[in-house]
């Protein structure tokens, strides 16, 4: 959870939700995150307890742009749990989302992606038991800069039932396996997770998923390219087994503002109060 990330990132990218029969359609959103160290004029408090600042502004379509979601990622989730507030357009009000963890639904996501499965892992790690299995050899993907190209329509990607893996790269690397088991009397959706963590990056490059009868549900599995020697996903696609659609999100391939790192930002920026700012249209 806290391996690098270049300290700072603002981007534009999209969401992709497919269908069965090959239609997609696209949710775009504007992306700031900052480690605490990159925020100019935090509070003691802040310094102590927040890991990380997160803010998405959903860009279109239009039936859903202006929506913000803001979040302050604390160290200790058990503790001190994550603080979220959403600025909801349609009333022009910001309020408290303490439904956005665990399996909350991901925002804008069709109930294709769950408020955990972004980074393929965040948040509290309570509701599940983890083991470290050890080191294996994986072939996972890797160093998709392809993937990432400017030059590709989105409508070269995304086909029926799956990204187009032509454009795709695997490659063997060392990954460390961990399983989390869901802990008697707690609740989620997937039963049991297992993790590949790249042994280079510390990201996860794959992630299985089971569901509550221990059938495969989701499986995740990530893209990345290297920019300014940072490890950064160029596409987290999750697999609905079930339903047979996936979704794809984190592309910038057609967006005027790529992925931007270590820029200092202010408290402003993630303050409550800035999101009405933020959602006017």
């Amino acid at each position: 959870m806290t391996h690098y990330k270049g300290g700072s990132l603002k981007r534009d990218m999209v969401q992709v939700s497919s269908c069965q029969n090959g239609n997609y359609s696209l949710v775009k959103f504007n992306d700031m995150f900052s480690y605490t160290e990159t925020v100019e004029g935090l509070m003691h408090e802040h310094m102590q307890t927040v890991l990380f600042f997160y803010k998405q502004k959903v860009l279109s379509p239009s039936c859903l742009a202006s929506g913000v979601l803001l979040a302050h990622e604390t160290i200790d989730q058990v503790k001190d749990s994550r603080r979220v507030w959403l600025y909801i357009a349609g009333q022009r009000r910001v309020r408290r989302a303490p439904q956005v963890v665990y399996d909350g639904p991901g925002q804008a996501a069709d109930g294709q992606r769950l408020a955990d499965n972004l980074d393929l892992y965040n948040g509290s790690s309570d509701r599940y038991d983890w083991k470290l299995v050890g080191k294996k050899e994986v072939y996972i993907p890797y160093s998709s800069y392809k993937l990432a190209s400017p030059e590709l329509e989105y409508s070269d990607i995304f086909k029926v039932g799956h990204i187009d893996q032509d454009l795709t790269r695997y490659e063997l690397h060392r990954v460390w396996e961990v399983v989390a088991t869901l802990k008697p009397g707690q609740w989620h959706v997937y039963r049991e997770r297992r993790f590949y963590v790249d042994e280079d990056t510390w990201q996860i490059a794959a992630q299985d998923m089971f569901d509550s009868r221990g059938n495969l549900w989701r499986v995740g599995h990530i893209m990345r390219f290297y920019d300014k020697q940072v490890p950064l996903y160029a596409d987290e696609t999750l697999y609905n087994l079930k339903n047979r659609r996936y979704l794809a999100v984190g592309f910038s391939n057609k967006e005027a503002h790529g992925p931007i790192f270590g820029e200092n930002t202010s408290v402003n920026d993630y303050s409550p109060g800035s999101l009405r700012l933020e959602g006017v249209r």
